[in-house]
């Protein structure tokens, strides 16, 4: 049997695994003894991605099938500090698993997008999590937090995805929220005018937010970078998950 390396984001984690990525989606989604019911986030990694780090030759030997002869569904490797550890360059796809075991697959894109003179909502999933608004479009953003830091908060890697924000963008004070699911819209508000108004750049709207993503709120796609590179994961328009990945879309919009 084929033996997949994951890098799990909910929680950050190195797992060895028998399983496809629509298999491992849904056992890491809807059940085992050791982790409830939720959403799951997960790259595939280069099989023959190795880091000292990792004790990686011990786990994959012992990634057997049981006496039964079903697939081993995980061994973990590590599950501290992962992200740093893991070259972007060995990211293959990303998969975004919905609370029922519904997996979709993203491949990563050629370039990065475009930026953006609006306001940005951003959801920080790994290897911290807070929600940050901000007047950087997302690769400075990144520059910022990861490569180029201004204050002496920094990360060596990280994971992150733009939310929209609708009118909010332009107008936080008076744009309409077009029944976005967010909670403390006051303090989003405040939060999106003091970056507009003020001489700050970024601002932290929660600095202990769930990193679950309500995935209908997803502006573009994901980011995953270090120093050394930045990788982007477009995610597809609604229309064209409607059409292409119905089961899916009802999935994550429920």
């Amino acid at each position: 049997m084929t033996i997949h390396l994951y890098l799990s984001l909910l929680p950050e984690a190195l797992i060895a695994s028998m399983l496809s990525p629509e298999e491992f989606g849904a056992y890491y989604a809807t059940g085992s003894a050791k982790k409830s019911r939720g959403q799951a986030m997960f790259f595939e990694v280069d099989p023959s991605f190795r880091h000292p780090y990792f004790n990686m030759e011990q786990a994959l030997a012992r990634c057997v099938p049981h006496e039964d002869g079903s697939p081993k569904s995980s061994v973990y490797l590590s599950v501290y500090r992962v992200l740093e550890h893991v070259d972007p360059s060995a990211l293959q796809s990303l998969y975004l698993t919905t609370q029922d075991g519904r997996t979709l697959g993203l491949m990563p894109a050629a370039e990065l997008p475009s930026d953006e003179a609006n306001l940005h909502l951003y959801q920080e999933i790994a290897p911290v999590t807070p929600l940050v608004v901000s007047r950087l479009a997302p690769v400075p953003f990144y520059q910022l937090i990861v490569c180029n830091p201004v204050s002496l908060i920094t990360v060596p890697a990280i994971v992150f995805t733009e939310l929209q924000l609708g009118e909010l963008a332009t107008d936080p004070e008076m744009g309409l929220m077009d029944e976005l699911p967010y909670t403390n819209t006051d303090h989003l508000r405040q939060c999106l005018t003091d970056v507009k108004t003020k001489f700050i750049s970024t601002k932290m709207v929660d600095r202990t937010h769930s990193p679950n993503v309500h995935y209908r709120t997803i502006k573009n796609g994901f980011f995953v970078g270090n120093q050394d590179q930045l990788k982007y994961y477009p995610m597809p328009s609604p229309a064209t998950l409607r059409t292409e990945n119905y089961r899916w879309f009802r999935s994550a919009n429920m």
